[in-house]
């Protein structure tokens, strides 16, 4: 065990002192909540300029009123955050109208235009119209406008007092309250929910592509360069895979480590999202077991690999295992369950990820958690002694790489 420890020490030493894995420290965090935030942040970014929109109101009734509800949105500095423009024209045919308007869109003179008007079964048309799918935020301003405008005139025809109505028709929020397993109630949102998983299976995912891709190429550059034979030469092939784990492991907290500092001083207040985590001790612990798998894996397949160019084929497939749980993501929040989510949390390979979205969706029976537990801690144990085999013959092995029929029987082989 002591050479073991002396080869995590010497893995954990190169691998820090890297180029590429200073760079992972810093940027890789910066990545993921680049991927995470920035999404919803352009999508709910508007334009910052005053656009110009036109209306043909064939029915001659809503112009007026949706002007003055369009008016009401404003830019910084109260800008208008329209002008609205009256397409319409007496006696003049509609399609002439739109084919008009059409022109004006192409030459960028109006950035779209609201046409409106009844087909023959007495139904309203309400469409926008524009070169591009436009703004959603656009698109939610024109429909509440024009049906607030719809529904208070359909009323006042009714003789039905509109404010009574609009008092009615004002949503109350829903709240939701989380139940744990002691009876204790805890605010839950979905949304927070979500994006905190999505960036936990983001990182565990981001770790085991970085460091099993680094691994791997570490090991066919040792194979390469012959220092392999200089190393199984003083150490035994079972402690110098005990070692790459424990040197790898113990890299990976110290990433970690780093990025919940970089998190905690650039977030702020934002890190308020993360706590919707209800087991975070649990979720730690699945994601270092879940690394600890997959390092056992990245090690035995490395060892098999001669080139540069197999080395980034493997890792890419067995990451995106990795990432695959983000494909159930919505569901094992909504119904983490169903039957699909259980069979996926006894996969190995899966089971950290799924694990990590079911204990921050919903309360799980310490008999589960504790079977996923040894279920995992099993398959690493399999992995590990299934990889040293591997490891011990794969490690000396140049030229091409093994078949799985030459595998079975290095498999086979007694030690």
């Amino acid at each position: 065990m002591k050479k073991a420890l002396a080869i995590a020490k010497w893995e954990f030493m190169e691998k820090i002192k890297s180029k590429a894995m200073i760079i992972s420290f810093f940027l890789t965090p910066l990545i993921i909540l680049g991927f995470s935030i920035l999404p919803s942040v352009f999508a709910e970014k508007d334009e910052a300029t005053t656009q110009a929109i036109g209306i043909i109101d064939n029915t001659q009734n809503y112009f007026t009123s949706l002007s003055e509800k369009l008016s009401e949105y404003k830019l910084e500095k109260n800008q208008p955050r329209y002008v609205v423009i009256n397409l319409f024209k007496q006696n003049e045919p509609i399609d002439s109208l739109k084919a008009e308007a059409n022109r004006n869109v192409v030459k960028k003179k109006i950035e779209g235009y609201i046409f409106l008007s009844v087909n023959d079964k007495k139904e309203m048309l309400f469409e926008y119209r524009s070169l591009s799918v436009g703004n959603f935020n656009d698109y939610r301003r024109f429909e509440e406008s024009f049906n607030k405008i719809r529904r208070v005139r359909e009323f006042e025809k009714a003789h039905i007092d509109t404010a009574l109505v609009s008092h009615l028709l004002n949503n109350v929020e829903l709240n939701t309250v989380k139940i744990d397993e002691k009876g204790k109630e805890s605010s839950a949102d979905f949304k927070s929910q979500y994006f905190s998983s999505f960036i936990f299976i983001m990182i565990l995912f981001m770790v085991i592509m970085i460091s099993g891709g680094m691994l791997v190429r570490s090991l066919v550059e040792e194979k390469s360069n012959r220092l392999m034979e200089i190393i199984v030469s003083s150490c035994k092939p079972d402690d110098i895979l005990k070692g790459k784990i424990l040197g790898l492991s113990g890299l990976t907290l110290a990433q970690i480590v780093v990025w919940v500092l970089i998190g905690v001083a650039f977030a702020g207040q934002g890190m308020v999202m993360f706590a919707s985590f209800q087991n975070l001790f649990l979720l730690f612990v699945y994601f270092i077991l879940g690394f600890v798998l997959y390092t056992a894996i990245f090690v035995g397949v490395g060892s098999i690999v001669t080139t540069e160019q197999e080395a980034q084929q493997i890792t890419s497939y067995l990451s995106m295992i990795t990432i695959s749980p983000l494909v159930i993501m919505i569901p094992a929040m909504q119904n983490p369950d169903s039957l699909l989510i259980r069979v996926f949390s006894y996969i190995p390979l899966t089971t950290s990820g799924v694990m990590i979205l079911r204990l921050n969706a919903a309360p799980i029976s310490t008999l589960e958690i504790l079977a996923t537990l040894a279920e995992l801690v099993l398959s690493i144990y399999l992995v590990i002694k299934i990889s040293s085999k591997i490891f011990r013959i794969g490690i000396l092995s140049y030229g091409k790489m093994p078949s799985l029929a030459q595998l079975f029987v290095w498999l086979r082989e007694k030690e």
